[in-house]
């Protein structure tokens, strides 16, 4: 047994006597998941000592089906609460919903929705510095709990920063009524984490950029868990919802440990990223990196075809037919990818693929046949 140097023995010898570094982590406080959890809003929010002024950001679907139930149950609760209704995630649309918060004078908010709705809603909490509360309707990516949201452009769509939330209430029963395809879609993603990972590692080794085992392990972890549960997620099942949703909160979890979106979100969100800007009708996010990952998995050397096995047996797509995109586009996507975020090494390198290298790929791994 090494005795430690008590601690006023001063500076150790081989340690940076200078070590100054310091890092901020947010984590949502109380997280809900099950059959009929909505019901616990009210409550939850007199439990983190909300004011009585909120808002509810929802959009005009999701609130029919939560939304703005989700403010009778405020309102009944004690609280002061408004709706508002929420279009596509825009940085114009994030201005216009931030100008309704701001009259309404609410000082908490809730964003009830699929991922464009929260995104919105975690982005206006961030600019106005007021918490908010996470409540899904449907699970198609992992940024129910994320420090993360996608805005999109006239060309593109911007990741950025935004607010964690301080509570998650996904409830099963109304997740369950959503498209299954979204679910499916959230899977997928989360099961991209396997190559993002990869991609991080590499990064380490080649770039000598900044690592979190712990973020990497819980990435890890939840992309392990849909593959271990993929034949348990069927359509129109809540338990599947259940298996589901949790893995997908870990993974949100994951980024705010990193404090970037490094865990999960590698080359395979290059490709994805990449087909939104090339192809006339993108698919889903998480099927398109789904996708993605089968392809860079084998750049990788790693076993691609557990990962399109796993996607097959959830009901994910494969290929690009299923994507709906064309033979062309999935070509172009990869040639392009590396150039999206160029500060991001990844598998592709600082070259990216050539066409014929890209044509090779995704013929080899059946993406196109």
């Amino acid at each position: 047994m090494v005795d430690e140097p008590p601690l006023s023995a001063g500076p150790v010898p081989g340690l940076d006597a200078a070590f100054g570094k310091a890092k901020g982590m947010v984590f949502p406080r109380v997280v809900l998941v099950g059959h009929g959890v909505l019901a616990d809003l009210a409550s939850t929010c007199r439990d983190f000592d909300f004011p009585r002024q909120g808002a509810v950001i929802t959009g005009p679907k999701t609130g029919e089906l939560a939304g703005h139930r989700a403010t009778q149950i405020l309102n009944d609760g004690g609280f002061d609460t408004t709706t508002v209704l929420a279009r596509e995630a825009t940085e114009a649309e994030v201005a216009r919903v931030e100008a309704a918060v701001r009259e309404s004078g609410a000082r908490f908010l809730v964003g009830v929705g699929g991922g464009s709705k929260i995104d919105i809603t975690k982005v206006v909490a961030a600019r106005r510095r007021i918490p908010f509360v996470s409540l899904p309707t449907s699970a198609a990516h992992d940024g129910i709990s994320s420090p993360r949201a996608s805005l999109h452009g006239v060309d593109t769509i911007t990741s950025t920063e935004a607010a964690v939330p301080i509570g998650v209430i996904a409830d099963t029963e109304l997740i369950v009524q959503a498209p299954f395809r979204l679910l499916a879609s959230g899977c997928a993603d989360v099961i991209s984490n396997t190559t993002a990972v990869l991609d991080w590692r590499l990064a380490v080794r080649l770039r000598n950029e900044e690592y979190s085992s712990t973020a990497a392990a819980l990435s890890e972890y939840a992309a392990q868990e849909i593959i271990d549960h993929a034949d348990l997620i069927k359509p129109n099942l809540e338990e599947s919802v259940w298996i589901a949703i949790r893995p997908i909160l870990v993974a949100g979890i994951a980024m705010s440990v990193a404090g970037s979106s490094r865990p999960c979100s590698g080359s395979e969100h290059l490709f994805s990223h990449a087909l939104d800007r090339v192809s006339e009708r993108p698919s889903l996010h998480g099927e398109q990196c789904g996708v993605g990952a089968i392809m860079m998995m084998y750049l990788h050397g790693g076993d691609w075809k557990r990962l399109k096995n796993t996607l097959l047996a959830i009901g994910a797509p494969t290929t690009a037919r299923e994507l709906g995109v064309s033979k062309d586009e999935v070509t172009r996507a990869l040639v392009m990818a590396h150039s999206i975020r160029p500060e991001r090494y990844t598998i592709l390198g600082d070259n990216g693929l050539t066409r014929d290298a890209a044509e090779r790929l995704a013929r080899v791994t059946g993406v196109v046949e």
